[in-house]
């Protein structure tokens, strides 16, 4: 998430920088140097604004990434979002298997997730419309 991204969506949560640092535990300082680009936002603050825009009202239920995705009956047995019934929440649970495998890190699973019509149609629409 760079700055222009973290900066959106706290707009778009309707939020001071010093609310946000509340929700998000940390300092007004820390919040200004994200929006200024001075500090990368760490993955668990990243984390922590999309489950809060995610949170957000939604004129359409999304369906469950194993839909989307097609997933087969063996590859749902193996992923952690199948197993908690999380499906709207696939791209918040690290080990999934989209892509054929559990991604290595946080960026690289945001990496696929970004392009993922499970996670835009929670988050407004295409990459774009993540934080807009």
């Amino acid at each position: 998430m760079d700055k222009n991204e973290f900066s959106n969506a706290r707009i778009r949560l309707g939020k001071t920088q010093a609310q946000m640092a509340a929700l998000l535990g940390a300092s007004l300082k820390a919040v200004q140097s994200y929006e200024q680009g001075w500090r990368p936002v760490p993955a668990h603050a990243e984390r922590q604004v999309l489950f809060l825009l995610s949170l957000r009202p939604n004129r359409k239920r999304p369906k469950s990434c194993w839909v989307v995705r097609k997933c087969s009956a063996e590859k749902r047995r193996t992923c952690p979002a199948w197993e908690l019934k999380a499906g709207r929440f696939c791209w918040f649970i690290n080990g999934t298997v989209c892509e054929g495998r559990a991604q290595r890190d946080w960026q690289a699973k945001m990496t696929i997730c970004r392009s993922c019509a499970v996670m835009t149609s929670l988050l407004g629409g295409g990459r774009r419309g993540f934080y807009a």
